[in-house]
């Protein structure tokens, strides 16, 4: 069987962030149990982080070999390196290889899509941004792909790169600047793609209509929100398994005795089938850690679409 290897081009032309999101959504539909999947591995080296994500499902098998070296945007390289190994389910026969970053860059911006297709207000129009990386892109084209945007206020911590991503979203004729913590008042939507360790607003500011993501983190003392903001929402995850092992915008607000396991309103999957049905007039907010099944979902997808081009 010939090994197909698909680079970040190949991916992005085989595949948008809405077609991703539907992949996301269909394995969901299709039964998959996300409290099932295996834990990430985290294995320490010289140079940051090893992280292994086994998963199978849907007539294939993968596993995701990512680096996180935190040193490497110094040097002009990529923070998140790896590549994805895709096998045939049946055979565990390997049938491609794709490029890592590019695959966690469409997919997880899919995951919040497809969280943000349940949860924010059908007119939703102005997001705020946090942070300019690539998360940030792909995060600010999904949105677009699920949602009326209009108005894009980015808030980061260096200038240049936060100007740039709001001279990108002119360029795709939305109205756009940089802003401050203080604009999530005024947002529809709000989405953290971070490496911060500590709250990024107030979450008391979050208006009741509002929907928050946050995907930046899936340590256990990282956190992207406020425990004012988690006990005042509708709070939906990936798996529960997951968030309490590992999501510390989640597991610090337990930890301070303000919020219990059991007030988790529900996970993805809870909201794709219909088992939850959010309350109105409360904040929203889904955290995603990122886990294994999401990669596999995607490159699967990729890997029909490039097999039936």
């Amino acid at each position: 069987m010939t090994l197909l290897h698909l680079g970040a081009n190949a991916i992005a032309r085989l595949l948008g962030p809405a077609e991703a999101a539907d992949a996301v959504e269909a394995i969901l539909r299709g039964g998959l149990d996300p409290e099932s999947g295996p834990p990430r591995t985290g294995v320490p080296v010289p140079a940051g982080e090893l992280l292994l994500m086994p998963a199978a499902a849907d007539g294939f098998a993968g596993v995701k070999i990512a680096g996180v070296a935190p040193g490497n945007p110094a040097r002009g390289l990529p923070r998140i390196t790896g590549s994805y190994l895709l096998l045939d389910g049946g055979t565990l026969q390997p049938v491609a290889l794709l490029d890592g970053p590019a695959l966690t860059s469409l997919r997880t911006p899919a995951v919040s899509a497809v969280a943000i297709r349940y949860l924010a207000a059908p007119d939703a129009s102005h997001l705020v941004l946090f942070g300019a990386g690539p998360q940030a892109y792909g995060h600010l084209e999904a949105a677009r792909a699920v949602r009326p945007l209009k108005r894009i206020t980015v808030v980061a911590r260096r200038p240049g790169p936060a100007e740039a991503l709001a001279a990108h979203a002119r360029g795709l004729g939305l109205e756009a600047g940089t802003g401050g913590p203080d604009a999530v008042a005024e947002a529809d939507l709000v989405i953290c793609c971070t490496t911060t360790r500590t709250p990024l607003f107030d979450g008391r500011m979050i208006a009741a209509h509002a929907t928050v993501v946050a995907v930046g983190s899936h340590e256990t003392q990282a956190r992207e929100t406020d425990t004012a903001l988690v006990t005042r929402a509708t709070v939906v995850v990936e798996a529960r398994s997951a968030a309490l092992r590992e999501a510390g915008d989640i597991l610090v607000p337990i930890a301070e005795g303000a919020f219990r396991p059991s007030d988790l309103a529900g996970t993805l999957a809870d909201l794709v089938t219909g088992r939850l049905r959010p309350e109105p007039g409360r904040p929203r907010f889904f955290k995603g850690t990122g886990m294994a099944w999401q990669d596999l979902a995607v490159a699967a997808e990729i890997f029909r679409a490039a097999k039936a081009t």
